[in-house]
């Protein structure tokens, strides 16, 4: 299991990075293809959260990855 983030990346457009990783895992040139992408290196790993955060850093939404657990499903009804 694997929850990976998508940040803005300076200057690069937007960035995919696994959660305690060193280095970045790909970089996009809009949020929608980083998101995209992060979710299938979630599901590919065996599942996990996405969180995307928004221009200045904050997180923004979560989206979980089957075969994760979604931590809070009655709260989360947009997924």
């Amino acid at each position: 299991m694997a929850n990976y983030h998508v940040l803005k990346d300076s200057g690069k457009g937007w960035r995919v990075k696994r959660e305690g990783a060193g280095k970045i895992s790909s970089i996009h040139r809009t949020q929608k293809q980083a998101e995209q992408f992060a979710k299938r290196y979630s599901s590919n790993s065996g599942g996990g959260e996405v969180r995307i955060h928004s221009v200045k850093g904050h997180i923004r939404d979560s989206d979980t990855v089957k075969p994760g657990n979604d931590p809070c499903p009655p709260k989360d009804k947009k997924h």
